[in-house]
């Protein structure tokens, strides 16, 4: 396996769920760290890619818990930003099928304050890929900053970018805007098909693809929850069926297909490019090898990805 590191640039989240326990007249919370960049960080790193995370990471309570668990999961924290500012909660309803919805709470978290100074070719490292998106690509000041990275970036490495649409934190206007220039960015561009219905409504998958392409996405792949995942390179497109599983909830599966599908073409060598040499097999292989990661994600509770381990076989 390859040993250049895989960058991943975003936030950390801390996700409440209500235990429904608490007195009466009373709320309890349970706070897992998630957040879609640092779940897709801890992801890549327990399946063995050496992955580095560059996120802004409070001096608050929260931001111990997402140190601690990154740390634990083996990824490497030397490109991440003590920050004074507080961390972002985020408070989660989960509805009859698992799937989450949250109540932000970000308004001058550390998250969004990425500065150019900050976001440095030393902090970045010597990387084969760096993927980010999700609120940090959206979220100012820092977005703008974290374009930049991309285009310096993208002159030497994969550019990977899922925009994770978050309606509650962003006008969905904003990701109609940005997404031709994200595309001109990226070599892959992930996102669910909940996100592409979002961006653009009433439009099919294909018809969305074939814009995006254009716009200069080589590979696109939209991930379907109980319907698999289509995978389209260069308007060539094939789907990949998921595995059958009994789903706790959807909290972090996205992520965790984002982060094993990066792992296998980090495995294969073909990262650090264009993807010049990828086909579609190959881009389908790595497809059906995250839904396996996915399906086991969506059978836990919280963003707890699974490790090499347990995908082995």
């Amino acid at each position: 396996m390859p040993h250049t590191q895989v960058a991943v640039l975003g936030e950390c989240v801390a996700d409440a769920f209500a235990t429904g326990n608490a007195p009466q007249g009373e709320l309890a919370l349970r706070v897992l760290p998630g957040g879609s960049p640092a779940n897709t960080a801890v992801a890549l790193a327990r399946l063995g890619t050496p992955t580095r995370f560059l996120g802004r990471i409070s001096t608050d309570a929260f931001g111990a818990l997402f140190r601690a668990h990154l740390g634990a999961s083996g990824v490497d924290l030397t490109g991440c930003v003590t920050a004074d500012e507080p961390s972002t909660l985020a408070v989660a309803t989960l509805d009859e099928s698992g799937q989450a919805g949250y109540t932000f709470y970000a308004e001058g978290s550390a998250d969004w304050q990425w500065s150019t100074a900050e976001l440095t070719a030393e902090r970045l490292g010597d990387v084969s890929c760096l993927h980010t998106g999700s609120m940090a690509l959206v979220g100012a000041p820092g977005a703008e900053h974290i374009e930049e990275l991309l285009a310096r970036t993208a002159v030497h490495a994969t550019v990977s970018i899922d925009p994770n649409v978050r309606a509650a934190f962003v006008d969905l206007a904003v990701y109609r805007e940005r997404m031709p220039l994200w595309c001109a960015l990226a070599d892959i561009v992930k996102l669910s098909d909940d996100d592409l219905g979002q961006i653009h409504p009433g439009e099919s998958l294909e018809e969305v693809c074939d814009a995006w392409h254009a716009a200069g996405a080589r590979l696109i792949v939209v991930t379907r929850g109980p319907r698999g995942a289509t995978v389209s390179l260069d308007g060539e497109r094939a789907t990949v069926p998921a595995p059958a599983t009994e789903v706790v909830d959807t909290v972090g599966a996205g992520d965790s297909f984002t982060a094993a599908f990066l792992h296998r073409l980090h495995s294969s060598g073909l990262l650090g490019g264009r993807l010049d040499v990828l086909g579609l097999d190959g881009a389908t292989e790595a497809a059906a090898f995250a839904t396996r990661a996915a399906a086991l994600t969506c059978s836990v509770a919280g963003a707890n990805p699974p490790w090499a381990r347990d995908l082995d076989g």
